[in-house]
């Protein structure tokens, strides 16, 4: 009843109501988009090289499922977090954009700016790598320089489409715009793949499909525990006079404060071998040929090697992007600037030391808390055999993420407005 209520309650406050069915109308001409084809492809053949390969299936997922109907939106927003991850990398490296990131609010914009410029180079680069590898593979024919050009610049206008359907959520709907897109995208596959799961349900493993679900309700129940679970850390700022009582504060210090980028970085570097090796497996040469079937068969998403090499690059990324997003020297010399101390702790260097101790011990939890989700759908399969054909453990990680931070931002609207009413009652 409850939920019932604020439902009411939510669509009952104007701003709030315009903003949601604003958001399901982009994601409506999203869903609209994702079905005009690219001319000139066989899909039956294309779906079935998705199903024999995991890095397009991950890149399929974070299209939200344009890639394997090779729609104009088939790029779907991976050029644009791949420009993303590199700006924030290119941070550490030139001095001038880390000055313009601590610029605030006028800063990130000149650096969303640039990612945008960036986006445009990735998505014609990937458009025409997905070209090649579709013409090896005997999905798409060989292409006129011109038509060619085409389906590139076509391609190419669907990312950034696509990128401009996700600001305008961020601007005017609820929640952030490029994860509601994907999240739209994984949403709109399941009722398919719920589909297709049933339709190849087998009485006789009844007992493992119990297993398989019962394991489902647990990552999720674990995903939502970790995504909000933090550290507090005690932050005293130094008494003005001796009549004054310390102030006291905290930094809140996520346990996954890397979310599910790691997993992007880590499925990048693991499934390039296997890329690569599908460009030259029909090579002429015997020995090339050789070479390429052996990789493949090496990195096997089943196979224990790639298993454990995927983990540990998971592990790996999420203490590098952690160290990115939760600079320790930043926030020392922050805290000493503002007079702000931890209690036991001097400011300056030691402040830095403690925030390091403290951030690797609990990044080591989440950090293999991503890697397990990371290689869920294989341990999954592996226990019980079944193979589902639903989302796996970073679609599951995207959603209850994406559903979490949608929920906050929707309370926040609530807990706004009942104070405006009070303020206008006073």
């Amino acid at each position: 009843m409850n939920y019932l209520q604020t439902l009411l309650k939510i669509f009952k406050v104007k701003d709030l109501r315009k903003r949601i069915l604003f958001s399901f109308f982009i994601f409506l001409i999203f869903r609209l988009f994702a079905h005009v084809p690219v001319p000139g492809v066989d899909i039956a053949s294309l779906k079935r090289l998705f199903a024999e390969s995991q890095l397009l299936s991950l890149l399929d997922l974070f299209s939200g499922g344009t890639l394997a109907n090779f729609s104009v939106l088939s790029l779907g927003l991976n050029p644009y977090i791949n420009a993303s991850i590199i700006m924030q990398l290119l941070q550490l490296v030139f001095p001038k954009l880390e000055e313009l990131a601590k610029e605030g609010e006028q800063g990130h914009e000149k650096i969303n700016q640039y990612t945008r410029y960036l986006t445009v180079p990735l998505a014609a680069v990937q458009a025409f790598g997905m070209y090649i590898l579709l013409r090896n593979s005997g999905i798409i024919s060989v292409l006129s320089p011109l038509i060619l050009l085409a389906l590139v610049i076509t391609m190419t206008a669907g990312t950034i489409f696509l990128m401009w359907l996700g600001e305008l959520i961020s601007e005017k709907g609820i929640g952030n715009g490029i994860s509601m897109i994907i999240f739209a995208g994984i949403a709109g596959r399941l009722p398919i793949g719920l589909a297709q799961t049933v339709s190849i349900f087998d009485p006789t493993q009844i007992k493992n499909i119990l297993i398989f679900m019962a394991m489902a309700v647990i990552v999720i129940v674990s995903i939502v525990i970790v995504t909000e679970a933090k550290r507090p850390i005690t932050v005293h700022y130094a008494r003005r006079s001796t009549t004054e009582t310390p102030v006291a504060s905290y930094i809140p210090l996520r346990i996954n404060q890397a979310g599910v980028i790691p997993i992007i970085f880590a499925v990048s570097l693991i499934l390039l071998p296997t890329t690569f090796a599908k460009f030259f497996e029909r090579s002429p040469s015997v020995l090339v040929a050789n070479i390429a079937q052996e990789i493949q068969r090496l990195f096997n998403p089943q196979d224990v090697l790639y298993n454990v090499t995927y983990f540990l690059l998971v592990v790996a990324f999420t203490y590098f992007y952690t160290t990115v997003a939760f600079n320790t020297k930043q926030i020392s010399e922050m805290l000493m600037k503002q007079g702000g101390f931890v209690p036991g702790i001097r400011p300056g260097s030691p402040t830095k030391s403690h925030l390091d101790y403290i951030s690797l011990r609990i990044t080591l939890f989440g950090a293999v808390f991503l890697g397990l989700i990371a290689i869920l759908p294989s341990i999954g399969q592996s226990l019980t055999g079944v193979a589902t054909l639903l989302i796996g453990g970073t679609g599951l990680l995207i959603v209850v993420s994406v559903v979490l931070e949608t929920t906050k931002k929707i309370e926040s609207h609530l807990v706004m407005r009942d104070y405006d009413s009070f303020l206008r009652k006073s």
